[in-house]
């Protein structure tokens, strides 16, 4: 993601991400980067979807805004990351929705299927909280 933010502080960035730890990361390395940009969270596959559906508690737009960004960690439970891009790639709604992959390992196979189901990027998470920071 570089140093680049998103066009409009208030466009909302969407995490979908089950290890806590990983959470708190993000979280911090987007507030020492200054990424102002609202970052909203849910820790499974099946809530990323009811999320950009707007479906049960993420009815109300006005708290659950559509995200202009979607991080999306591979490995989650219930629908894991590529199901969730499949399905992102299937609602023409979504056409401009930017997916950027993240997972804990950069296995090619892993990598050539996350862009062949349509994600924006790739990302590989730094174990190193400093090359996170560098990342966004």
């Amino acid at each position: 993601m570089s140093n680049q933010k998103l066009d409009e502080v208030n466009e909302t960035v969407l995490l979908a991400e089950d290890q806590p730890e990983d959470v708190i990361c993000i979280q911090h390395a987007f507030s020492k980067s200054k990424f102002l940009n609202p970052l909203k969270i849910v820790p499974t596959g099946q809530e990323a979807i009811a999320y950009l559906h707007g479906a049960g508690k993420y009815a109300n737009r006005s708290e659950y805004p559509l995200p202009s960004l979607l991080l999306l960690d591979l490995n989650l439970p219930g629908h894991d990351g590529f199901e969730v891009l499949a399905w992102i790639r299937k609602q023409p709604r979504f056409d401009g929705l930017r997916v950027v992959v993240l997972t804990a390992w950069d296995h090619l196979p892993d990598v050539n299927r996350a862009y062949q189901l349509g994600a924006t990027s790739f990302l590989v998470k730094p174990i190193d909280f400093s090359h996170f920071v560098e990342m966004t």
